[in-house]
């Protein structure tokens, strides 16, 4: 995509957040619709995830759940603009927090937030900013266009309450800004960066390459670990950021074991609300040695 077409396409996200959600809602779910005709790698990825992950569905099952995927991830793409330019007070109507947000705030040491790719994702980012009050720090995938990047990182960091981490620059940037700075850590624990500081452990039995990194850097740093959750709610309904109970748990002298604790977490999340999973990552695309490729 040029960079004319991602400020085209950026401005048609900036006229849209203008829009009641419920619109926007019904807008985003015609362009999943339209998504899951067109893009036919991303739709065979998602099958083929949920196959692996539901064999006991029977095929009709498994492609209305893809379907119904495709949906919700196109919300999540049309809604970003609400997140990115929507006003604090519009959110926080919108958003509705569960649990305890603000322990970063009470608990006395540092806290990592564990958030699986679910399509509200961005909602549980935005919810640490507006719903408390420490500093936030997280590490993201550059994009390939430069337009688009620089409009995430923006969108990510407008209340100014911390700063994103590009995945190239390592750890290093991160943990000095958890120790020096007071950071809090929103971690994103559960796409296939490949063999490096990752073990196989299952997720839904297949193995899974998982990053080490959630384990070894709460024992490093003294962290606590509270898991977050983010769901779409059906129409004009706002969004759900449930922050859960802080493990007492994790992490452990262990770290293998306490990132396959981890994923049967996240398939427990995943049952409760498959449809919203990201099934559209190849998440099991680096396999064990000797064992076949699992996508074409």
């Amino acid at each position: 995509m040029s960079h004319l077409s991602a400020r085209l396409t950026l401005a048609l996200l900036w006229l849209l957040h203008l829009l009641p959600l419920g619109l926007q809602a019904f807008i985003g779910a015609q362009t999943g619709r339209l998504l899951h005709a067109l893009a036919g790698s991303r739709r065979r990825i998602a099958r083929r995830n949920v196959a692996l992950c539901f064999p006991e569905k029977s095929a009709a099952e498994q492609d209305a759940l893809v379907r119904e995927h495709f949906r919700w991830l196109g919300r999540s793409l049309l809604e970003r603009g609400l997140l990115w330019w929507a006003s604090p007070q519009r959110l926080r109507r919108l958003i509705h927090v569960e649990g305890d947000v603000k322990l970063a705030e009470t608990a006395g040491r540092p806290v990592m937030w564990l958030v699986p790719h679910f399509m509200g994702l961005d909602v549980a980012g935005s919810a640490t900013q507006l719903f408390q009050s420490r500093l936030v720090g997280s590490i993201y995938q550059a994009q390939s266009n430069a337009v688009f990047d620089a409009a995430m990182r923006r969108g990510r960091v407008r209340f100014g309450q911390g700063d994103i981490f590009s995945r190239k620059e390592g750890l290093l940037p991160l943990m000095r800004a958890i120790r020096q700075r007071g950071f809090m850590f929103f971690n994103l624990p559960d796409m296939d960066f490949g063999r490096r500081e990752a073990a196989f452990v299952p997720f839904f039995g297949v193995p899974a390459a998982t990053l080490l990194a959630p384990s070894k850097l709460a024992r490093a740093l003294d962290m606590v670990v509270q898991p977050v959750v983010a769901e779409m709610l059906p129409g004009g309904q706002g969004y759900r950021v449930r922050f859960l109970p802080p493990w007492t748990d994790f992490p452990t002298d262990d770290p293998v074991a306490d990132v396959a604790r981890m994923n049967r977490w996240i398939e427990q999340e995943v049952r409760r609300n498959p449809a919203q999973y990201l099934w559209v990552h190849k998440r099991f695309k680096t396999r064990p040695e000797g064992e076949p490729k699992l996508y074409r």
